[in-house]
């Protein structure tokens, strides 16, 4: 069964200096991305909302270092792994994930 999708939004996932646009998504139970270039190797993750720590805000950065925009997120899970999305209205999305 599919759940309703919540909140979603184009975004760009960062790691490192790696980026790759993709489609961000929330429902009642897990946070989902897609990436729009399979070939990258930013492809697709599915986060259950139950591992999630804690959401903040962080700092979208070009070539891994030099601040871009505050216009991030950080997403961090119970077992120490965190996922990093630049996305419009950051604390609309803290805010729905950190419930």
């Amino acid at each position: 069964m599919q759940e309703d999708t919540v909140k979603s939004t184009i975004a760009t996932i960062q790691n490192g200096v790696a980026k790759g646009d993709g489609k961000l998504w929330v429902t009642e139970s897990e946070v989902n991305f897609e990436s729009f270039h399979n070939g990258a190797g930013l492809g697709s993750y599915k986060i259950e909302r139950k591992s999630i720590s804690k959401v903040d805000k962080c700092l979208g950065k070009g070539a891994g270092i030099i601040p871009l925009t505050s216009d991030a997120i950080e997403i961090s899970l119970q077992d120490g792994s965190t996922y990093q999305f630049i996305v419009s209205n950051p604390s609309e999305w803290i805010s729905l994930l950190n419930k």
